[in-house]
Protein backbone atom coordinates (compact mmCIF):
# COMPACT_ATOMS: atom_id res chain seq x y z
CA UNK A 1 0.00 0.00 0.00
CA UNK A 2 0.91 3.42 -0.54
CA UNK A 3 2.20 5.23 2.83
CA UNK A 4 0.88 8.38 2.36
CA UNK A 5 -2.42 6.45 1.68
CA UNK A 6 -1.20 4.58 4.70
CA UNK A 7 -0.51 7.66 6.89
CA UNK A 8 -4.26 9.10 5.79
CA UNK A 9 -6.00 6.43 6.55
CA UNK A 10 -4.54 6.33 9.91
CA UNK A 11 -5.46 9.83 10.52
CA UNK A 12 -8.83 9.12 9.27
CA UNK A 13 -9.47 6.60 12.00
CA UNK A 14 -8.13 8.39 14.87
CA UNK A 15 -10.17 10.86 13.77
CA UNK A 16 -13.19 9.15 13.62
CA UNK A 17 -12.25 7.46 17.00
CA UNK A 18 -11.78 10.85 18.53
CA UNK A 19 -15.20 11.82 17.05
CA UNK A 20 -17.36 8.82 18.11
CA UNK A 21 -15.34 7.90 20.99
CA UNK A 22 -18.20 5.08 21.71
CA UNK A 23 -17.74 3.06 18.90
CA UNK A 24 -14.96 0.75 19.04
CA UNK A 25 -15.30 -0.13 22.83
CA UNK A 26 -18.76 -1.03 21.44
CA UNK A 27 -17.37 -3.23 18.69
CA UNK A 28 -15.13 -4.48 21.24
CA UNK A 29 -17.17 -5.68 23.00
CA UNK A 30 -19.42 -7.64 20.57
CA UNK A 31 -16.12 -9.02 19.73
CA UNK A 32 -15.93 -10.23 23.05
CA UNK A 33 -19.13 -11.68 23.10
CA UNK A 34 -18.36 -13.78 20.24
CA UNK A 35 -21.00 -13.54 17.21
CA UNK A 36 -22.73 -16.79 17.64
CA UNK A 37 -25.03 -18.69 14.80
CA UNK A 38 -28.31 -16.84 15.74
CA UNK A 39 -27.02 -13.77 16.55
CA UNK A 40 -29.15 -10.88 15.03
CA UNK A 41 -27.24 -8.33 13.47
CA UNK A 42 -29.63 -5.03 13.31
CA UNK A 43 -28.31 -1.75 11.40
CA UNK A 44 -30.58 1.56 11.77
CA UNK A 45 -29.84 4.59 9.47
CA UNK A 46 -31.65 7.93 10.63
CA UNK A 47 -30.98 11.14 7.69
CA UNK A 48 -30.65 14.45 8.88
CA UNK A 49 -34.10 14.81 7.06
CA UNK A 50 -35.61 12.21 9.35
CA UNK A 51 -35.79 9.30 6.37
CA UNK A 52 -35.05 5.71 8.32
CA UNK A 53 -33.28 3.05 6.64
CA UNK A 54 -33.32 -0.51 8.97
CA UNK A 55 -32.27 -4.20 7.88
CA UNK A 56 -30.98 -6.84 10.21
CA UNK A 57 -29.81 -10.07 9.52
CA UNK A 58 -29.79 -13.49 11.57
CA UNK A 59 -26.37 -15.13 11.69
CA UNK A 60 -26.62 -17.82 9.52
CA UNK A 61 -24.06 -21.48 10.19
CA UNK A 62 -22.99 -20.21 6.39
CA UNK A 63 -22.10 -16.98 7.83
CA UNK A 64 -19.63 -18.25 10.51
CA UNK A 65 -16.76 -18.77 8.04
CA UNK A 66 -16.88 -15.48 6.75
CA UNK A 67 -16.70 -13.83 9.80
CA UNK A 68 -14.31 -16.19 11.04
CA UNK A 69 -11.74 -14.79 8.00
CA UNK A 70 -12.85 -11.31 8.53
CA UNK A 71 -11.86 -11.31 12.39
CA UNK A 72 -8.28 -13.57 11.36
CA UNK A 73 -7.81 -10.64 8.24
CA UNK A 74 -7.94 -8.15 11.01
CA UNK A 75 -5.09 -9.28 12.91
CA UNK A 76 -2.70 -9.56 10.40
Amino acid sequence: MNPTKLLKMQMAWKQFNETHPKVFPFLKAVEAAGIQEGTVIAISVETPDGQKFESNIKVQPSDMELLRSMKEERRM
